[in-house]
């Protein structure tokens, strides 16, 4: 499926959630992998405020792609946002949505 670019030049950006492995599974703890890179995956929660409305985001991002620290509150710069739409069914229930990646997430010191 194509993904889209987002741009972030005039908007910004918080944590609201810090970053946490992301799991393929919960019941194994195994951990969701980079398909390209083999990095290990994390998602961080991001209150994205642009013209006059704010929107908290799931953004999924390589382990590698953060520094340790960020923190809710903290004011960040993101790296290479794209949305993708996904759909799947699962026990004949049809669910679908946005997710969202980045390749990488700064706090502005």
């Amino acid at each position: 499926m194509p993904s889209f670019k987002i741009d972030l030049s005039t908007a910004v950006v918080f944590v609201a959630t810090p970053p946490v492995p992301k799991l393929v599974s919960k019941q194994t703890g195994e951990r969701a992998m980079d398909r390209e890179t083999g990095a290990p995956l994390s998602t961080v929660g991001l209150m994205i405020s642009d013209d006059g409305e704010a929107n908290l985001h799931q953004v999924t991002i390589p382990e590698t792609g953060y520094s340790e620290g960020l923190k809710p509150g903290f004011p960040v710069t993101v790296t290479g946002l794209k949305a993708r739409d996904w759909e799947n069914t699962f026990n004949g229930q049809t669910r679908h949505g946005i997710s969202f990646r980045a390749t990488a997430i700064t706090a502005m010191v």
